[in-house]
């Protein structure tokens, strides 16, 4: 049996997930959420100090989480998973029993690796399937953010509507544990 925390692409190699540590992953993330191509992560202009108090916030938080994804055993990407009806989304959408939420972003390279991005979404999303209680994953990704919204797609999810959020307007989408699996035909995870 698979552990939840490790998936593997034939193609790409081993993901496995841990939690992030802010006192110890901070410099990290810091370089990640910062760079030009994670401009939707919206932290473009944070400090070193303000990753670090984001990520420890999180870590504190009772509905919100954060884990460092690796891929074959070096850092690689970053997930936040969280309670829709506690954080992000409270009170914007009609929320499910079994809902999660769900960030995921890939660190910049200088090398990208075709199919990488979307090896990172199928890991993340059987991550996230691996707990018996999440019977669908929502996102809220930016109405402009083709790229993600392209990826959610070829994983799965569907657009439920446009929402309106203080820090963008969202495209509100959402993928159960059937539509995953009938997406990516339950291969090569």
């Amino acid at each position: 049996m698979t552990r939840p925390d490790k998936q593997h692409s034939a193609a790409i190699g081993t993901f496995t997930v841990r939690p992030l540590d802010p006192a110890v992953d901070a410099e990290l993330v810091h370089g990640w959420v910062t760079h030009p191509k994670a401009a939707f992560w919206l932290m473009g202009d944070a400090s070193l100090a303000d990753v670090e108090r984001e990520y420890r916030s999180i870590a504190a938080h009772p509905h919100h989480e954060a884990f460092i994804g690796l891929h074959d055993g070096e850092p690689a990407f970053l997930i936040e998973r969280y309670d829709p009806t506690e954080v992000e989304l409270k009170g914007l959408y009609e929320a499910e029993p079994g809902d999660a939420g769900m960030h995921f972003l890939v660190a910049p390279t200088d090398t990208p690796v075709h199919g990488f991005t979307r090896a990172v979404i199928t890991a993340v999303m059987a991550f996230l399937f691996a707990d018996p209680s999440v019977h669908r994953v929502v996102v809220e990704p930016d109405v402009t953010n083709s790229a993600v919204q392209a990826l959610n797609k070829a994983v799965g999810f569907e657009v439920l509507r446009e929402i309106a959020k203080p820090e963008k307007d969202a495209l509100l989408s959402a993928c159960t544990r059937e539509q995953f699996e009938a997406a990516t035909g339950g291969n090569d995870r």
